[in-house]
């Protein structure tokens, strides 16, 4: 089953701010899992992938407040470099809302097309802050969790969106 943005004629039911919040709570936790090994190469930044989505989705529920307020979360879980994920994720909010519009009307195909680029940008802009802050340069598998996050986002845009799709009612004609 191919996962399908919704049609011109369906109507989704309004997304609940506690379902954004458990999300986001979940793509955190998820984040901070003790990944390892060729796991870890190709861990996609979930964190940012689920700010990404929202941000697409939702960009009057969810902006730069929430995912500065993430990064931070991250930086400190991390013990990273203060204010590296906060920017990352704030520049990534940023895309994401001045494309939102674009990227719904994509098919999945193009959607995927359009998340790998900006997910780069976001690891891109962790890792330029890491070494000029005196890190070593990780080597180019650093960016596999884009690609991973790129194959992610038809899963994630479908399990997102379950909780906004109406139910079948059986009596309805």
């Amino acid at each position: 089953m191919q996962p399908r943005a919704a049609a011109p004629h369906e109507i989704l039911l309004p997304v609940k701010p506690a379902f954004i919040a458990a999300t986001l709570f979940a793509a955190l936790l998820i984040n901070l899992l003790p990944w390892s090994g060729w796991l870890l190469a190709i861990k996609p930044d979930f964190v940012a992938l689920a700010v990404l989505y929202w941000c697409i989705q939702e960009p009057r529920k969810v902006g730069f407040s929430t995912a500065f307020l993430l990064g931070l979360v991250m930086d400190v879980a991390d013990g990273s470099l203060m204010g590296q994920h906060a920017l990352a994720y704030s520049v990534l909010a940023f895309a994401g809302i001045v494309l939102h519009r674009r990227v719904r009307r994509f098919t999945m195909r193009s959607q995927v097309a359009q998340v790998i680029p900006l997910l780069l940008l976001n690891d891109l802009i962790v890792l330029a802050l890491r070494m000029l802050a005196g890190a070593k340069f990780p080597g180019f598998i650093y960016f596999a969790g884009s690609f991973a996050g790129g194959a992610l986002w038809p899963l994630v845009f479908l399990l997102f969106k379950l909780p906004q799709r109406p139910t079948s009612d059986p009596d309805h004609v």
